[in-house]
């Protein structure tokens, strides 16, 4: 479960693990201590992410050690806020911090579970 602490929209986030699971699945740990299963599959059908539709090089993600999120070897990486979003979209109590980094429209037509 995720730690609730004040944040604000200039908070750092940083990944320290990632671990590829299946299909477009992600456990990820993050350093404010949370880990989490970030679904990757919605940012799949955009643009130049599409190339990581293809699981054999999806699965080789790491965690860039400069960048400190998700990297893969095409060169292409995810903000870390972003995949916090993913891993806890779901979490009422994050949704004041998922406006401020500018996810309101995504959880508005998504909704929360």
């Amino acid at each position: 479960m995720p730690v609730i602490s004040h944040w604000s929209k200039a908070m750092i986030l940083h990944i320290t693990t990632a671990e590829y699971l299946h299909d477009y699945k992600l456990a990820v740990t993050f350093d404010n201590g949370c880990s989490g299963i970030a679904d990757l599959t919605e940012v799949l059908d955009s643009g130049i992410f599409k190339a990581l539709r293809d699981t054999n090089l999806f699965s080789q993600v790491t965690v860039d050690d400069q960048m400190k999120t998700v990297v893969w070897p095409n060169g292409l990486d995810l903000a870390p806020e972003y995949v916090y979003f993913q891993a806890f979209k779901d979490d009422l109590r994050l949704l004041p911090q998922f406006e401020a980094w500018g996810y309101a429209e995504q959880v508005a037509r998504d909704g929360l579970n």
